[in-house]
């Protein structure tokens, strides 16, 4: 009897792709067919609340190909839990990880399975240059540099979750119970040893960028709570400083006054100062708090990643993949 086929899962997030949905799994379909024609492969969609024509057209294609599967959620659940959330639904001996927008090359996926096939457990795709505007690569640059000398984990620079990730590694994040994954951080922290690929970063095939100022600042602000300590340890050092420097400001203006108590007219500016400044040290500091505080109640809450809408092509959801999340 022939050996069975190993499968090569790839799982592809989407919102608002109606320009990209079919050229994507043409493109993932042809490079699977031509370069690994070796192996069997599934490619699953999850959509998150598209409000354009990418869940028609995903319909369409799964109508058209069986090895294509689709899971529609009720809400748009973000730029995280969606994708963690189709990764563990996945069913391949692998699963490669890719954006609907060309953004990661698709010429990547052999490359990816190679170094797989020689033992590594996760493949992951790094960015070297990057056709995206100038000002946003440097800024994450700036961040991946910050975050991995305030983190006791060795977060991965210009990482965006591309890659590839064994079934056992697969296994691992649905036994995570973590409401809020972080999958860049996730991978430095608990991944096995790695294999890393570089590439250049090509251009947003079609439509419109998904990834805002906002969206950015999410990300930096989960990581940031998740994988370092340094904002409450800022918050505390800083506050001591601040106590200690207004003790001797307080110190030496009662003692100028004690010397020259008639000609020495402190007035309201130093009051005014130090109102003002203590003001946007508690409002800043406040705010770093808040940001905790707020990882904890998502976590406390332990609410699921996704809540499903539909799914094409698909078994019923798995309680064992899908009870903790």
């Amino acid at each position: 009897m022939s050996e069975a086929k190993k499968v090569i899962s790839v799982m592809i997030p989407t919102y608002n792709e109606e320009e990209n949905a079919r050229p994507i799994y043409e493109a993932v379909r042809d490079e699977i067919c031509k370069s690994l024609p070796q192996y069997d492969y599934e490619i699953l969609f999850i959509d998150n609340k598209s409000k354009d024509r990418t869940r028609s057209i995903i319909r369409q294609i799964c109508a058209e190909d069986k090895h294509v599967r689709a899971i529609f959620n009720t809400k748009n659940f973000g730029q995280f839990n969606s994708p963690y959330y189709g990764m563990i639904h996945t069913s391949g001996d692998c699963t490669i990880t890719i954006c609907a927008d060309f953004q990661d090359p698709v010429e990547m996926i052999p490359k990816f399975v190679a170094e797989w096939e020689k033992g590594y457990k996760i493949v992951i795709g790094r960015k070297t240059k990057s056709e995206e505007n100038p000002l946003v690569y440097f800024l994450r640059g700036c961040y991946y540099k910050t975050i991995r000398k305030m983190s006791n984990v060795e977060m991965i620079e210009q990482f965006t979750g591309f890659g590839l990730y064994d079934k056992s590694f697969i296994q691992t994040l649905r036994d995570l119970h973590d409401p809020t994954p972080f999958i860049r951080g996730i991978v430095a922290e608990l991944g096995p040893e790695r294999k890393e690929i570089e590439y250049d970063q090509p251009r947003r095939r079609a439509g419109k960028t998904h990834n805002n100022w906002y969206s950015l600042f999410d990300a930096a602000m989960l990581s940031f709570t998740s994988y370092t300590k340094v904002g409450m340890r800022i918050a505390e050092f800083f506050g001591f400083g601040i106590a200690f420097l207004s003790f001797l400001i307080g110190l030496f203006y009662l003692v100028a006054k004690l010397v020259a108590w008639n000609s020495f007219r402190a007035g309201y500016a130093p009051t005014m100062i130090a109102i003002f400044f203590m003001g946007g040290v508690q409002l800043a500091f406040m705010g770093f708090l808040g940001e905790y505080i707020m990882a904890m109640n998502t976590r406390i809450m332990n609410r699921p990643l996704v809540v499903e809408e539909e799914r094409l092509n698909c078994d019923e959801p798995d309680e064992t993949k899908t009870s903790h999340s």
